[in-house]
């Protein structure tokens, strides 16, 4: 796969840069001409992993956040989360549906709807040292889209 453009971000994990984030990438991905649904799709995706850092990664403190997006010449958009927050102890049962160590105001679903809305997610994570999450879509590419 060839990339045709990519785009880097840093921000503290502040609540109000989940809104930031999303914005950003709709903004970068649109560039690929997508239906409404498909930048829905990653809006809402990129929410969810941002919101992740935010609450769970850096849960009594600020820390960064590093975003970066990928686009591909066959339509495909990658995007990778990553903190250098406290890590996921079990990944697979982070993954869970209704799991979640953030209390009872927290649903437990943000990887599920990252994993429906997504074509593929990887979650990587070492206790200490922070978590990765890179999420791909294929999106179809429209006439006059360049």
């Amino acid at each position: 796969m060839k990339e045709l453009n990519s785009m880097s971000l840093q921000f503290p994990s502040k609540s109000a840069n989940e809104a930031f984030a999303r914005g950003a990438v709709a903004c970068f991905v649109s560039q690929l001409d997508m239906t409404l649904t498909e930048l829905g799709d990653i809006k809402t995706a990129v929410s969810e992993a941002v919101t992740n850092c935010i609450v769970h990664a850096y849960p009594e403190s600020i820390g960064p956040v590093f975003l970066k997006a990928k686009l591909f010449e066959d339509g495909v958009v990658e995007i990778t989360v990553r903190d250098r927050g406290r890590g996921i102890e079990d990944v697979g049962k982070a993954r869970e549906p209704l799991f979640t160590t953030g209390g009872e105001d927290r649903s437990g679903m943000g990887f599920t709807i990252m994993e429906s809305f997504m074509d593929t997610l990887k979650v990587r994570s070492r206790p200490g040292a922070g978590t990765s999450v890179t999420m791909r879509k294929r999106v179809d590419r429209r006439v006059g889209g360049k």
